[in-house]
């Protein structure tokens, strides 16, 4: 099944990048050349409304863990060197149930770290998994608490078996302007300015035991960065399924009832589940077609009135207005921009 494409805003670029230009004149790479490897142009950093592909953002991620050797990307005093989430991943081999292995992936975490420490917390009928700050320098670094809360929530849902919900995350700084792209990576209640950043699930979850192998820790590390960064849109599965019935049909473009049947569900019926998840239909569609539009001007010279035609528009200026209210540019100066900085 051909898949929908996932698209990243540029602010989260701007963070990943954040731990490195803060070192300013010291910083161990350059963040502009691993931009351009990346197949991003730095001038897109200056457009807010902007872009990148999950393929550039991937990238970007393994560059800069390459370059720096540290898979916190330069945000702590000492490198968290290549292989440490797989060290901590494999910690948890043999462990009866899963509260011993967050356990020894706090423990093992503790080895190799010094500014930070994961916890393991509890609440009434809740339990957390969380980040505990030793480095108030570390405390507003957004991205840090992002990058971290998210690898370490994907590796308790698959330890969990794929089952886990998250009742809530906390986040130990306040809500930041470009909060409405957390969606999408966290999936379930948010919460800022708390006094830790965590995930919640349920406390029963603890003495669930733990059936991971070597075999399926190594397809889940093979996986790895992809799969512990990038939004997955299946944890929000009606949202999914209208992507996909949306994307199936191109280019007639499935209207809501269409979607609906194809669902096996009435109108009101799916507009009550998107709404739980915070979307609508006609928002779902919006987004996959500004995904659409942005991976074709990064990967093709397709002409504008022919991307038009194959987004439903009715011409090519009806796709440059929509284009610009979603990004904040022309699609023809993002696709400069982009050309630009692979030219140099």
């Amino acid at each position: 099944m051909l898949q929908p494409p996932v698209t990243i805003p540029i602010a989260f670029v701007q963070g990943m990048l954040s731990g490195i230009r803060a070192r300013g004149q010291a910083a161990p790479v350059d963040a502009n050349a691993a931009l351009e490897d990346a197949g991003i142009a730095p001038a897109l950093l200056d457009a807010p409304g902007a872009r990148v592909t999950a393929e550039q953002y991937v990238a970007l991620f393994a560059l800069l863990m390459e370059r720096l050797d540290d898979e916190a990307l330069g945000f702590l005093s000492r490198r968290l060197k290549r292989g440490s989430f797989a060290l901590m991943t494999r910690a948890t081999l043999g462990a009866p149930n899963f509260e011993v292995a967050l356990r020894r992936v706090a423990h093992t975490f503790g080895l190799l770290q010094d500014d930070l420490t994961l916890v393991l917390l509890h609440a009434g009928p809740l339990a957390g998994f969380g980040l505990r700050l030793n480095d108030r320098a570390a405390v507003q670094q957004n991205f840090l608490h992002e990058l971290m809360l998210r690898v370490y929530w994907r590796l308790l849902a698959w330890l969990h078996g794929g089952r886990l919900a998250a009742r809530r995350f906390d986040f130990g700084f306040e809500l930041p302007p470009y909060a409405d792209g957390y969606a999408k990576v966290f999936p379930g209640p948010l919460q800022f300015g708390q006094p830790c950043t965590a995930v919640w699930f349920d406390a029963g979850a603890l003495q669930t035991p733990v059936h991971r192998d070597t075999q399926a820790m190594n397809v889940f590390l093979a996986a790895a960065p992809a799969n512990v960064i990038l939004p997955r849109l299946a944890e929000q599965a009606v949202s999914a399924r209208v992507r996909s019935v949306l994307q199936q049909n191109r280019p007639a473009w499935a209207d809501l009832a269409t979607a609906a049947s194809s669902l096996h569900m009435s109108v009101s019926t799916l507009q009550r589940h998107l709404a739980t998840e915070g979307t609508s239909f006609q928002s779902l569609k919006d987004q996959l077609r500004r995904d659409l539009a942005i991976v074709r001007l990064n990967t093709s010279t397709v002409p504008l009135a022919a991307l038009a035609e194959e987004l439903g528009f009715a011409d090519s200026a009806a796709f440059q207005r929509a284009f610009k209210a979603w990004t904040g540019g022309a699609p023809g100066s993002y696709r400069r921009r982009r050309e630009a900085g692979s030219e140099e």
